[in-house]
């Protein structure tokens, strides 16, 4: 005997799912449109899903607990009559996550006689009843037995809500998009700064560009105002920018003799010239400037929209230091920015360890970037001055040590 309630016998599974599904579209539209160019797209996303994605029910069989065995009266029919019987209790607390209001809905695979338990906030509580001094092993039996029956009808409705949450994504994104396309459709986006493209018989070819590349701003937007139209490094030009440096590296790496002669100002130089050496801006030859000492810098209306720092490692402090100097300076959402680390003494690996601990520990991280690797570290950041703007951040590390002493 189990007594308790009847699970999943209170709707139906795939109608609540396709009810969810139809409501995103009115969501999006439930957004302003100044609301939805202002924030990261990536926040529009997670807010969304917050609400119509559905965590799947899942038990915690490692925590099962039991309460105090209880004795008692059941009533049952004997004969053609009520009569009541001794019988033992042994009352097992399941713990569970997820969305509990599937315990009540009904999955499309399911059989005619449901599982009973009781649902409590954060728990499953599984009744096992029958005659007095029972054999251990019958009710571990009739125990498994039933927890069995629930998981069973739980992988049913975890393969329909599987299944509706990569649907609900999909129509997350397709539904912000499309709306973000109909705003900006009505906006005037036609004012973006442009820098004509020519090519240079000069350039170097060690690194990606054969030509020199325009430097194309974008525009993006600034929150806490009506949208408006304002410039930002172009995806493809700040990853174009990161491999120029990136091939910079692996040739200064190549060339430590030569690397260990040069000082900080010396190394951001010539990164400059390797960089003016692929891209052009529309006024001057040289895109990418300094301004005090280690500043590499794209500059656009009287704005940096893009912001690259040299830095000698000195320990962990020298990242907080740089974070700090670089956020203070980056106030536009989307901005990009490069922090080139100069590793000159001590193990490399170990620098760079330290280094990311401390870009996950400063209070403007965000999240994770798309690349982490040995050689390059991607984050975002919030902006100093309004947490809604993300700042694109790039770590790249160089290994450039100095030469030892012959003494």
């Amino acid at each position: 005997m189990t007594p308790g309630n009847r699970l999943f016998s209170n709707g139906d599974l795939a109608d609540t799912l396709n009810h969810q599904l139809g409501q995103i579209a009115n969501a999006v539209a439930g957004w302003s449109e100044n609301e939805l160019l202002t924030l990261p797209q990536a926040d529009v996303y997670e807010a969304l899903r917050a609400r119509f994605i559905i965590d799947p029910i899942v038990l915690d069989r490692d925590g099962i607990t039991a309460e105090p065995i209880e004795d008692g009266l059941m009533a049952t029919r004997h004969f053609g009559e009520t009569v009541n019987v001794k019988v033992t209790t042994v009352t097992l607390v399941v713990p569970i996550t997820g969305d509990q209001a599937l315990l009540g809905l009904r999955p499309n695979h399911y059989t005619h006689n449901p599982p009973t338990a009781t649902v409590r906030s954060g728990e499953l509580r599984v009744n096992w009843s029958g005659p007095v001094n029972p054999d251990p092993s019958v009710v571990q039996q009739g125990v498994d037995k039933q927890l069995s029956e629930i998981q069973q009808w739980i992988d049913w409705s975890t393969a329909q809500v599987t299944a509706h949450n990569e649907a609900a994504g999909q129509r997350i994104v397709r539904e912000v998009q499309a709306r973000k396309e109909r705003a900006l459709a009505n906006r005037d986006l036609q004012a973006s700064l442009g820098f004509p493209m020519r090519k240079r018989s000069d350039a170097d070819t060690y690194a990606v560009p054969i030509t020199r590349r325009r430097i194309v701003p974008r525009r993006t937007t600034p929150t806490a105002q009506p949208f408006r139209p304002e410039p930002a490094l172009d995806e493809k030009q700040y990853e174009a920018a990161l491999e120029v440096l990136w091939h910079q590296r692996n040739q200064l790496e190549r060339a430590p003799t030569t690397v260990a002669k040069m000082g900080e100002e010396q190394i951001r130089d010539l990164l400059l010239v390797h960089l003016n050496g692929h891209f052009e801006g529309q006024a001057a030859g040289e895109v990418f400037n300094n301004v005090g000492k280690t500043d590499i810098l794209i500059r656009v209306e009287d704005r940096h929209i893009f912001i690259g720092e040299c830095k000698i490692w000195r320990g962990p402090k020298t990242i907080t230091d740089t974070l700090d100097q670089l956020l203070s300076y980056l106030t536009w959402r989307d901005t990009k920015a490069a922090l080139v680390l100069f590793i000159r003494s001590g193990v490399p690996s170990d620098a760079i360890a330290k280094a990311v601990v401390k870009f996950r520990e400063h209070p403007s991280y965000k999240r994770e970037g798309r690349q982490v690797t040995g050689e390059r570290h991607d984050f975002v950041f919030t902006a100093t001055s309004d947490p809604s703007q993300e700042i694109k951040l790039a770590f790249l590390p160089f290994h450039l040590p100095k030469p030892r002493s012959n003494s």
